[in-house]
């Protein structure tokens, strides 16, 4: 052997070397880019579940004061003028003077 064919051995060796450490580089890069990529979609279908509770729990927020509104402005009737009138009239459930009361057991 000469020292050109050892040399061109010696150059094909490091060659090698730098192609397979490039593909090792290229494949833990890819394996990184991979890992970023499945991590964002799950985040984001996170993001869009959490997006679809709070508009649901908003929803639910708006009945519920709506009714709070209501049930607030019906006792202050009950504190002005005439609120106890306005009381007895709205409890109709209440036996009339002339019936008498059935409890079955």
């Amino acid at each position: 052997m000469d020292a050109a064919t050892v040399a061109s051995t010696l150059q094909l060796q490091e060659q090698r070397r730098e192609i397979n450490f490039s593909l090792l580089a290229l494949t833990m890069k890819l394996g990184l880019v991979s890992l970023a990529v499945v991590s964002l979609v799950k985040l984001s279908i996170a993001y869009q579940e959490r997006l679809d509770r709070h508009g649901e729990l908003s929803a639910v927020l708006n009945l519920e004061s709506a009714k709070l509104r209501t049930l607030q402005q019906r006792f202050d009737r009950l504190f002005t003028l005439g609120g106890g009138n306005r009381l007895m009239d709205e409890q109709d459930q209440w036996i009339a003077p002339n019936r008498l009361r059935v409890i079955w057991r």
